[in-house]
């Protein structure tokens, strides 16, 4: 027997949806991921007792690219640029792409 569980019917659409609707959840999820990223990066450059310049060097680049990368308003990092920052902390870069959730409501009236 399949169990129903019950929504509030007086529930609106997800926030999902509302950026959806107004065109902007990709640049949100995007926005929100590169500042997950930067925070990540900057306690990593932390726990490591690691400064900025000194992180530069270890990444083979300058200061002021360093500051691009951990700068979460800036979405225009690339890839390459990203694994040397991880790895310059002993980390590494995992990507993967996973199916949309759909969130489905169930009237139980």
């Amino acid at each position: 027997m399949a169990k129903t569980t019950k929504v509030n019917p007086h529930a609106g659409s997800s926030f999902d949806d509302f950026l959806k609707e107004d065109g902007i959840f990709e640049e949100v999820q995007a926005r929100a991921l590169k500042r997950a990223l930067a925070e990540q990066l900057d306690d990593a450059m932390q726990s490591a007792k690691l400064s900025k310049v000194g992180m530069a060097q270890r990444m083979a680049t300058s200061r002021s690219q360093l500051d691009r990368v951990l700068d979460p308003g800036n979405l225009s990092i690339q890839l390459d640029t990203l694994i040397r920052a991880a790895s310059a902390v002993g980390k590494t870069v995992e990507i993967r792409l996973k199916p949309e959730t759909k969130r489905t409501r169930v009237n139980t009236a």
